[in-house]
């Protein structure tokens, strides 16, 4: 299982949805052909470049819904290029991000402690945008599209109902950081200030200066499910989950002294507000 709050985790990009797309792609060049169409000319039709196209073919590139209602009314296909905007959809994110995103929809409660980054759910897609450059080995640009979307996709946590309670324990640097630039951590610090408005959100700095700390073994989270269960994630270097009961308990228990170590969610607001006057 993997979360995206350290940026420096593998996602797994090689995984089962790979094969998926790889299908469509080929799908997709055979009715092509039986329409007697050449890339450059289904192109012109569909309003994507001849590239893009053969990308989509390749497997190299996922396809828009549009792009494959576009496709299926040019090549005559009757519904059945269409039909695969399901299986797209559904392949569309590395697997690990969706599990992470399944467990997210069953949790009624969801505790996360980051101090590397800001935390995946909090992020702006400028924030998220200016992380995965800096991965390496280097991802590609499709890559990059790839994970940004699905980081912003699993953000529906926010909108859900009845909501999950979501509390977040930040370290002061990532709050300082700079990652992307001024700009891009202004909106960032904004984002966060008006996430922590939310009735079901709270949002707490853990300040450099705090003597007193119980995340020094790396970022966490806890997640607690419909059905009583509680798992956890840890996130030191390679993401884990974690349904072991005394190894949840340890985390469970981490992650409530460290919300009782940083600033209260009304001390933090006024930390990140300041902060931002400051950037």
């Amino acid at each position: 299982m993997i979360d995206g709050t350290e940026e420096d985790h593998e996602f797994g990009l090689e995984d089962d949805s790979s094969a998926v797309i790889a299908a469509v792609g080929r799908q997709i060049k055979l009715w092509r052909e039986a329409a007697g169409l050449r890339a450059a000319e289904l192109g012109l039709i569909i309003g994507y470049s001849e590239n893009l196209v053969f990308k989509v073919e390749g497997g190299r590139r996922i396809p828009k819904p549009e792009f494959l209602d576009r496709t299926d009314a040019a090549v005559g296909a009757n519904g059945k290029v269409s039909a695969m905007k399901k299986d797209v959809e559904e392949a569309r994110y590395p697997r690990k991000v969706r599990d992470l995103a399944k467990l997210e929809a069953e949790a009624i409660e969801i505790g996360s402690y980051a101090n590397g980054v800001i935390d995946g759910l909090l992020q702006t897609e400028e924030y998220a945008r200016a992380l995965y450059p800096q991965r390496r080995p280097a991802y590609t640009e499709d890559d990059i599209e790839r994970l940004v979307a699905a980081r912003m996709a699993r953000q529906v946590v926010f909108d859900r109902r009845p909501a999950p309670l979501l509390t977040f324990v930040q370290e002061e640097a990532t709050l300082r950081r700079r990652t992307g630039g001024r700009m891009v951590l202004r909106r960032q610090l904004e984002h966060l200030l008006e996430l922590s408005q939310l009735r079901h959100v709270e949002i707490q700095v853990m300040p450099m200066e705090a003597e007193e700390h119980a995340g020094l073994g790396g970022s966490h989270r806890v997640l607690k499910l419909m059905d009583g269960k509680t798992v956890g994630l840890n996130e030191v270097q390679l993401i884990g989950l974690i349904s072991d009961p005394r190894q949840v308990q340890i985390l469970d228990m981490r992650y409530n002294l460290l919300r009782s170590q940083a600033l209260t969610p009304r001390l933090s607001r006024e930390f990140i507000e300041k902060l931002l006057g400051e950037t």
